[in-house]
């Protein structure tokens, strides 16, 4: 299949190699100059603008966008859309709010383009070699790719997740659990580090991975984290939130769910923002291993 892919961020790279290895014929894009030279060096199409991108697809053209939630979404739908003929398709694969994910498929239906929403997990290897994928939109739409999104998914790793914004809607949630998972790994943590500071956390981390209940890629993850920074001292303890976790407790509130532990990891990494914390540096470099996220390093 050929694919025109919008943003070549950690995400949006390794996902256009994994289309290429898949052997679809990609067409890429990015205000980045410097990231389309270093995918062109891989073989992958480029194009200077959106508008060549569409131009040098042909038949029916199926874009998808790898671009951060918000803001830039619609900015660059505002520009594909002019560029697009009726029957298209457009996926976005980023972390949007599924209530304006529902409002972008509305504003396309009306030129008759297709929208499916695409919450895609996996970090940055998983994007490289194998991502896990929740999608939402119309059933047709879903089914004439389906082929695209189990070639670049793990086994089992891809889900038709029903009507438009469903596909969000759950990776959104996968998220807040991703909070709460990762919350839990760093508070205990923290109890054994303040129990004795001398406890190998990184052998610890390794055995639990080795039959325990808790054994997880969260936990192997943590593992190689502290084999690399031993306690950690070399990163602040401030975890950033990009938003899902937030929306999936506001979304709990108006539906009256309540999610305790979701809500108290949530307000944990907006208390990490306000004083250094152990348990904020194991969510921190648990951020970094699995998706590329920033840290705070400490000054020397």
């Amino acid at each position: 299949m050929q694919i025109g892919l919008i943003g070549l961020g950690k995400m949006g790279y390794n996902l256009a190699l994994n289309f290429k290895s898949k052997g679809h014929d990609v067409v890429a894009f990015d205000v980045n100059k410097a990231a389309m030279e270093k995918i062109a060096h891989e073989g992958v199409t480029t194009a200077p603008t959106i508008g060549d991108l569409a131009l040098a697809m042909t038949g029916r053209r199926v874009v998808w966008l790898m671009v951060p939630a918000g803001n830039v979404v619609d900015v660059v739908l505002s520009n594909l859309k002019y560029h697009l003929a009726p029957d298209d398709i457009v996926i976005d694969g980023g972390n949007s709010h599924f209530k304006d994910t529902i409002n972008r498929a509305r504003d396309l239906e009306k030129l008759g383009i297709h929208y499916l929403d695409c919450g895609t997990s996996g970090g940055v290897t998983g994007a490289l070699h194998g991502v896990c994928v929740m999608i939402g939109g119309k059933p047709e739409i879903f089914e004439y790719c389906e082929s695209l999104f189990k070639s670049i998914s793990v086994p089992n790793g891809y889900l038709y997740c029903g009507k438009t914004g469903n596909g969000h809607f759950t990776k959104m949630v996968h998220n807040g659990i991703e909070y709460g998972m990762m919350q839990a790994i760093a508070e205990g943590m923290e109890v054994l580090n303040k129990y004795d500071a001398n406890v190998d956390l990184a052998a610890v981390s390794k055995v639990w991975n080795h039959g325990s209940v808790v054994r997880s890629w969260l936990m192997e993850l943590t593992q190689r984290a502290l084999e690399n920074d031993r306690n950690l001292e070399s990163i602040k303890g401030i975890m950033h939130s990009s938003g899902e976790g937030k929306w999936t407790v506001e979304t709990a509130l108006e539906m009256g769910v309540p999610t305790p532990v979701i809500t108290m990891s949530l307000l944990m990494r907006y208390r990490s923002q306000q004083e250094d914390t152990f348990s904020g540096k194991i969510v921190a470099a648990l951020r970094n291993e699995f998706g590329g996220h920033s840290v705070e390093k400490k000054k020397e």
